[in-house]
């Protein structure tokens, strides 16, 4: 089958890591509860990046396929698994819960799964064929394309559930989202604005939160590596924000931080530009804040955030479209974090 191959890392240019194929051996055969999906579209992530650099660990075996955004067709189920869903065009939820059999010290109720990933853990999505877990399934509507459709599942997702599952988020509240333009940015404005919040954005390109007023903003902030939390506290007449959602980590935390209001919530669901940040603890308990961490979330976080695609209430934000063989143009859009909105790779 055709594949994008991580051959070895390669910490300067993870592009040059890939090599696309046309003879990968095909998946073996869905075992109990797994089903074998032909890819139509998958979309690249921060995680396909930091696995072709070698981030990942030791548990990664070279040569590698990534990937945790996909659609495509289900073509075989394995035992005990409904064949209705053979044909059935799906999106998958890449985050596999393998700590779901309880223990005799395990509290009644366990909030923090213990995941492993499609595409780092498991062989992933950038291929022509892989394997699920038929749970991690969702239909997707005809109204849906391809392309839209791959590139929904771990972003939204990973929103959804850092905004409203973790932080709480309500219905007008307001929201700060930092860097937009990459797929969770993009994805928590998108569902800031459908639950009706003030939402303020940043980014250290112009361009970028010209668009994003575009796609509903309502202000922009321009991240000069200053103390822009004072136009953050000017925007919401020094109140500040319920919300700061930040991917960025040590490069916009403490702004962030300090953009809160009394009782306001910063979640982080990424440190693309560094973890050890600085941070302000007498901020933290005289604020009364809380901080939030979040990575990926369950299948019913997912078939919930699933259905805002199916009933179009979201639609996800398109950067551009490289066919197959040109995977490692793809991923050279996404490092160079010029992009706006999803990359997709077009497998048909």
């Amino acid at each position: 089958m055709r594949a994008a191959v991580i051959q070895a890392p390669n910490a300067q240019d993870p592009a040059a890591a890939v090599r696309f194929v046309t003879d990968w051996p095909d998946p073996t055969a869905p075992t109990t509860g797994q089903v074998l999906i032909r890819t139509r579209c998958s979309a690249l992530n921060h995680l396909d990046l930091w696995m072709a650099k070698g981030m990942m660990g030791a548990h990664i075996k070279y040569p590698a396929i990534s990937g945790s955004d996909a659609c495509g067709v289900v073509e075989a189920v394995g035992p005990g698994v409904d064949a209705a869903w053979v044909g059935r065009r799906v999106i998958v939820n890449a985050a596999v819960d393998v700590d779901d059999v309880p223990r005799p010290d395990d509290p009644p109720e366990i909030e923090t799964p213990n995941f492993r990933m499609i595409g780092e853990h498991f062989a992933g999505m950038h291929a022509e064929l892989f394997l699920a877990p038929a749970a991690n399934l969702a239909t997707v509507a005809d109204t849906c394309g391809d392309e839209h459709a791959a590139a929904f599942a771990l972003s939204h997702l990973t929103a959804y559930s850092m905004m409203v599952g973790k932080a709480g988020l309500r219905p007008g509240q307001s929201v700060l989202i930092t860097g937009i333009g990459g797929g969770v940015a993009l994805a928590a404005l998108l569902l800031a604005k459908y639950l009706g919040c003030f939402a303020i954005v940043t980014s250290r390109s112009q361009a970028k939160l010209d668009l994003a007023r575009g796609l509903g903003a309502d202000a922009g902030v321009l991240d000069d590596g200053t103390d822009w939390f004072k136009q953050i506290r000017t925007l919401t007449s020094k109140r500040g924000v319920d919300l700061a959602v930040d991917s960025s980590g040590k490069a916009t935390h403490l702004n962030a931080v300090r953009s809160l209001c009394r009782g306001g919530v910063y979640a982080s669901c990424g440190a693309t530009s560094g973890p050890d940040a600085t941070t302000d603890l007498t901020r933290l308990f005289w604020m009364q804040l809380r901080f939030v961490g979040s990575t990926m979330a369950n299948n019913s976080e997912f078939h919930q955030v699933a259905a805002l695609l199916n009933n179009g209430a979201i639609t996800p934000v398109l950067d551009q479209v490289f066919k197959a063989d040109r995977f490692a143009d793809g991923a050279r859009r996404l490092a160079s974090a010029e992009q706006f909105g999803k990359v997709v790779i077009d497998w048909r």
